[in-house]
């Protein structure tokens, strides 16, 4: 599962399958990176008939996405494009190597936004491809914004820029992630229940209003899983922050009750996703 996938990832950016410079295989070059296909992916993941991989062509259209964009952003970037140079333009905005978690994330909206897909349901505004943000009636704004993905990159990026000397503040600024282990709990636990008992046992499109409101309602019950929790290990928000809660509690809950009820530890919903949302 997610640990493998990770594995898998290290391996394929340690291959230097990711770099343009056989001298240097420890990077990730846009050049490689648009290049990338399902093949390869397959590969790197051991994709079989026996071990299938959900979303696989989304994932491998992603990669190569990810590259055109990055070489198209030189001010991020840099030219010729490299993810390694977004430390150097995260750095720069850091008066006394200090970093607001909310400037990580509005970076990697804008910078990346481009390479979110924009076909089907897609919400795009003014020409922009919105990503992981839906319309729903009951917004008033008529959008969901829920970003998830950009969101644990931001959360997967604290940790490596402190290790660089960075200080990264306002780590509040993110909320709970809402996929499917953490919304799995709450509805496996019985916090939150589908009024439609088909919501259980069909496929689910993204953009459903139920997966809407089921999402939405995950992040405003982490956060008041997180004061409960707090208050139980006698603990502030500064020494216990939400992604501690995620990281050490729900998302490994999520994935502990979903084993004991389902055989191979499914989520309780079958959602129809190509991997770039769930």
């Amino acid at each position: 599962r997610s640990e493998g996938l990770g594995v898998a990832s290290l391996a394929l950016f340690t291959s230097g399958a990711l770099s343009e410079n056989l001298a240097q295989p420890l990077r990730a070059d846009a050049a490689a990176l648009s290049r990338i296909g399902p093949l390869h992916i397959a590969k790197a993941f051991q994709v079989s008939v026996a071990n299938p991989l959900v979303g696989l062509e989304g994932r491998a259209a992603l990669l190569s996405r990810l590259g055109e964009v990055a070489a198209a952003t030189p001010a991020v970037f840099g030219a010729p494009a490299r993810l390694g140079n977004l430390f150097d333009y995260l750095s720069a905005d850091a008066p006394n190597k200090q970093l607001d978690a909310a400037f990580i994330l509005a970076t990697l909206l804008r910078a990346l936004g481009p390479m979110w897909p924009t076909r089907g349901t897609r919400s795009e505004l003014a020409g922009l491809a919105l990503g992981d943000c839906w319309q729903h009636p009951a917004s008033s704004s008529g959008y969901v914004a829920f970003h998830k993905l950009s969101q644990w990159l931001s959360y997967s990026l604290l940790e490596p820029l402190m290790e660089a000397g960075l200080t990264i503040t306002n780590v509040a600024a993110l909320t709970g992630l809402p996929e499917y282990r953490n919304g799995g709990l709450l509805l496996d636990m019985g916090l939150v229940v589908a009024r439609d008992a088909t919501f259980h046992t069909r496929k689910l499109q993204v953009d459903e209003a139920a997966v809407i409101e089921w999402r939405a309602l995950t992040v405003v019950a982490l956060d008041a899983l997180a004061v409960l929790v707090r208050k139980q290990l006698n603990v502030t928000e500064a020494e216990f922050p939400l992604a501690c809660v995620l990281e050490g509690g729900t998302w490994a809950a999520g994935r502990k009750i979903a084993a004991e009820r389902r055989n191979g530890g499914t989520p309780p919903v079958n959602i129809d996703s190509d991997g770039t949302v769930f």
